[in-house]
């Protein structure tokens, strides 16, 4: 699950700016609005129905997968303990953090039409809640307390916790209900698999920092862990936090016709997202460790579903522990909230050698996702099903780009074997076909299709009206997609009122039936990120773009694990060019706290910085200890007050800071992706 928290430090501290951008992705995040609260007047909480030709993919999928292979329910069932007498966690702030009782509806026992089937199917699956053991009395997980598992291992003295959720408050709910169970027991290390936010944000709610600092909690980590887990998707990250609205239905009603599943697991939590730096890294390929009694081989897998990721066999009880590598879905190799396009060979190379390595002594594989698989002969099932299937992707992918097929009709080429087909274990529910393929062929040809009149095309929306004039005006098009649309040509209907709503965004007829069509194609998708995008498309061509719907900024110990110089980089960003035309001058900024000194640079409208340099003639030079800064962003105190202070020094020309003032843009989350989309007022 893939984490997005950057907001700009040193923005706020220079410059007393207030920013927005969403604290939330993929994979982590802070309380989004309540959709009940941002329901426009086109709004149906229960979604219009699945038309006729919905219904028929629908049964013709129930027809043709193995829905008669339910070994994944009866181990997703299998080492249940307990389950908690309440299905909210309330967030610290108030609101509620976590729900499962929002997806009971799942739960009557009944066939939605407006579900993909399979879809369906996982999305029951992801509703496991509760403490279950994995080895008898030495491996547990707390499920469904947030999008990821954790994992509890019992040790010789305490507890050893593998990936602690997204928040705070779901992390400290579960380890409460574990210690309610099982005994109360100290958390004696905390092993975070990968970097990103569901998988260590809430280690403040299992373990006191202090604790850390003074050698009796270890902190666990892969290398490479701190620098991804506080920099991956900084620099796009307010374009990331809109995109995650459509591919991950944030503003969706929890219902049949709305969000159903993430696929990996319900939901992200809601609460207080933190981070403790490790105090153990683990630098090599293949790595053991025993702490408080129990033995860990680690298999270091960067590149793989995160930059900085690692594997965990358990030699004395015969368990693999697969992180988010291998999990109840075909993973995302390009994910549509935004983010460097994954490594499908790669992946697959490292579940085989998982395979090799371990798989002929493993009796149980369980990860920080899903459910898991008992028995030798299972496990190695799942680890060459799911190795397959990337490889296949990523092969196939380009036996077809080598005859020609490029980045425009991969998707509608690429399909897997029918035999992984029919496997459980190589579906997409996280990623998807269309998306993936797509992106395997990105990778190694970039988005050219090697047609010279895609090399400078025109926008979206000067292109659009050509065509509609062309195609005869607004009533033609909109007689063929009613056409369409009646007769379940969706796609067809989508490329003319695509078009139509570009050329003409106050179009609000041709907006609400592509609405509705993006609803029908929304009902068929297998994958929730296709399903949420094109639901979460509707309800922004319905309803606009909801006021509030960003999340809030990062918190302080989140600020703490920043890097002064990705904070500069991402300054540079925020800066727009244009008004800083003519402008030259040089900052000098010490950190003396952390020993840090950058030069700041502004030439030919550009922002450079470079770490560990003063320059000469420097306009300004600003001491600045990191620990005020954060202390501004935090809004513990304003930069002035600091300066008053004389905790921030400045020497120089002041104004200096007044010109980089002047260039800074702050970002809208709410910006409009689908036209005629602008932010909803209430």
């Amino acid at each position: 699950m893939n984490f997005k928290p950057r907001t700009l430090l040193l923005t706020m501290a220079l410059l007393g700016m207030v920013h927005n951008a969403a604290f939330a992705a993929g994979a982590g995040g802070s309380a989004m609005t309540d959709p009940a609260a941002m329901q426009g007047k086109h709004f149906d909480p229960l979604g219009k129905p699945p038309s006729e030709f919905t219904i028929a993919k629908q049964q013709a999928a129930r027809n043709s997968l193995p829905f008669d292979d339910e070994r994944d329910f009866e181990e997703s069932r299998k080492g249940f303990v307990a389950a908690p007498s309440y299905r909210e966690i309330m967030a610290d702030a108030g609101h509620v953090a976590w729900n499962i009782g929002s997806y009971d509806y799942l739960l009557q026992g009944k066939d939605f039409d407006s579900i993909h089937p399979s879809l369906q199917r996982q999305a029951i699956l992801n509703m496991g809640y509760g403490l279950y053991e994995v080895v008898p009395g030495k491996i547990y997980q707390v499920r469904g307390f947030d999008l990821a598992n954790m994992t509890i291992i019992k040790g010789d003295t305490g507890w050893i916790l593998f990936d602690v959720l997204t928040a705070k408050e779901t992390a400290r709910a579960a380890l409460a209900f574990v210690n309610e169970q099982l005994g109360e027991r100290p958390v004696v290390a905390v092993v975070y698999s990968h970097s990103h936010g569901d998988h260590f944000g809430g280690v403040h709610g299992v373990v006191n920092e202090d604790d850390v600092k003074n050698g009796k909690v270890k902190i666990i980590a892969p290398e490479g862990f701190m620098e991804h887990a506080v920099s991956e998707n900084v620099y796009a990250g307010n374009a990331m936090a809109r995109r995650m609205l459509l591919a991950y239905g944030t503003l969706l009603p929890r219902n049949p016709h709305g969000h159903v599943d993430q696929a990996i697991g319900k939901n992200v939590a809601a609460g207080e997202l933190g981070l403790i730096p490790p105090t153990e890294i683990i630098s090599k390929h293949i790595q053991t460790m025993t702490v408080d009694g129990v033995e860990m081989v680690f298999q270091n897998t960067p590149g793989t579903e995160a930059p900085a990721e690692m594997n965990t066999y358990f030699p004395q009880f015969n368990a693999f522990w697969a992180a988010e590598n291998v999990t109840g879905t075909v993973h995302n190799i390009y994910t549509l909230r935004g983010a460097l396009v994954r490594d499908a060979l790669l992946w697959s190379k490292n579940i085989n050698e998982t395979l090799y390595l371990f798989g002929d002594k493993t009796d149980v594989m369980f990860s920080s996702h899903s459910w898991p698989r008992w028995g030798k002969e299972r496990v190695q099932e799942v680890l060459r099903t799911q190795r397959d299937i990337y490889a296949n992707l990523n092969n196939d992918v380009l036996h077809h780009a080598n005859q020609g097929v490029t980045i425009n009709e991969i998707h509608n080429v690429y399909k897997p074997p029918v035999s992984l087909q029919q496997n459980w274990a190589a579906h997409s529910y996280h990623g998807s076909e269309e998306h993936n393929s797509r992106a395997v062929l990105n990778r190694y040809l970039g988005y050219w299709d090697a047609n010279p009149a895609t090399l400078v095309p025109l926008s979206p929306r000067d292109s659009a009206p050509l065509y509609v004039e062309m195609m005869g005006g607004s009533k033609k098009i909109m007689a063929k997609a009613k056409s369409l649309h009646k007769v379940g040509k969706y796609l067809e209907a989508v490329e003319l009122l695509n078009k139509l709503t570009l050329a003409e965004p106050a179009n609000k007829a041709a907006k609400l039936l592509l609405a509705d069509v993006y609803e029908q194609l929304g009902y068929q998708k297998e994958s929730v990120a296709l399903r949420n995008s094109f639901l979460a498309g509707a309800y922004e061509l319905r309803n606009g773009v909801p006021q509030g719907a960003s999340a809030s900024g990062t918190g302080p110990n989140m600020l703490r694990a920043m890097s002064t110089e990705l904070m500069l980089d991402y300054l540079a960003i925020t800066m727009d060019s244009k008004k800083a035309a003519g402008m030259r001058f040089k900052i000098n900024l010490l950190t003396p706290d952390n020993g840090e000194q950058y030069v700041l640079e502004m030439s030919n409208s550009t922002l450079t910085n470079i770490k560990g340099f003063q320059a000469k003639d420097a306009d300004l030079t600003i001491t600045a200890p990191r620990s005020a800064l954060e202390a501004v962003y935090a809004r513990q105190a304003s930069f002035d007050e600091l300066v008053k202070r004389g905790q921030i020094k400045l020497e120089g020309k002041v104004d200096v800071l007044q010109q980089l003032q002047s260039t800074q843009v702050k970002f809208d989350p709410r910006f409009e992706i689908l036209p005629g989309t602008k932010a909803a007022a209430h």
